[in-house]
């Protein structure tokens, strides 16, 4: 019998897949955890602002202030259920010492990064989707230009299922990664325009707003369904872009090293 030969060049595609529908079918499993938990924490963000706030800023601009809330708590929620799943993934698996099953089978290190984020993309996108098909209910959520709401949905999840890939490799401990969820996702997160337009700030503020890789995410994002941002949308687009390439690299030098993974 002749020995099939494998193309070592050509890529491991059924380890790419399979370690891709790991990464699904863990959020899928504890749904009402990863689904129906950031779609009650959100929905209870917009009730809560409706009613405090609902009255006394009427508009944004020549937008109803629901509205334009609306698409800010999609975009965060996205983006922090998109770094919960690969953050969360990676360090378990090092707490557990099972991490050695995922360094083991034959994948390199861009399917490992391509299999983690794309895993957590999924997620942030799926929960966004949910999020938008029940608050559409509660305020109307018209699309302006689906290809800025498509964009910045998909490249805000991958930006922070990256962050994620990164801190999940850097944290040896579950506190080291609460530190980074509290330290810096959380307050980038609430300080990026999610719920106000950075117009309102001082210069000072509107400065720290522009560099400030979420402001983009989610001012991009709004503009797609109010036809308004705060920003100049093609800037916001490179900003995006050129962050998740430095991402990407750093995630698959940290695979490629075996850093923090390896003894």
């Amino acid at each position: 019998m002749t020995p099939i030969e494998v193309n070592p060049h050509a890529g491991n595609w059924l380890g790419l897949w399979t370690l891709y529908s790991r990464e699904v079918r863990r959020f899928l499993k504890v749904y009402t955890q990863t689904l129906v938990a950031p779609l009650v924490t959100t929905l209870l963000f917009f009730a809560v602002f409706s009613l405090a706030l609902g009255r006394a800023v009427e508009q944004i601009g020549s937008v109803p202030f629901l509205e334009f809330l609306a698409p800010g708590l999609v975009m965060m929620a996205i983006t922090q259920n998109a770094f919960a799943n690969t953050s969360s993934s990676l360090v378990i698996s090092k707490v557990q010492g099972n991490i050695v099953d995922t360094l083991m089978p034959p994948l390199n290190a861009h399917e490992l990064t391509f299999a983690f984020a794309m895993g957590g993309t999924t997620r942030g996108l799926l929960i966004g989707l949910v999020i938008v098909t029940v608050m559409s209910f509660f305020v109307p959520m018209g699309v302006d230009n689906i290809g800025l709401v498509l964009y910045h949905a998909f490249m805000g999840a991958l930006m922070l299922s990256l962050f994620g890939v990164v801190g999940g490799i850097w944290s040896e401990k579950f506190d080291h990664m609460a530190a980074v969820t509290n330290f810096i996702v959380t307050p980038l997160s609430f300080l990026s325009g999610t719920f106000y337009s950075i117009e309102r700030l001082p210069e000072v503020g509107k400065f720290l707003a522009s560099i400030n890789p979420f402001f983009y995410m989610i001012d991009g994002f709004r503009a797609g369904f109010i036809g308004q941002a705060d920003s100049d949308i093609v800037t916001g687009m490179l900003v995006m872009a050129g962050v998740n390439t430095v991402l990407w690299v750093l995630s698959y030098r940290m695979f490629k090293t075996g850093y923090k993974l390896k003894a």
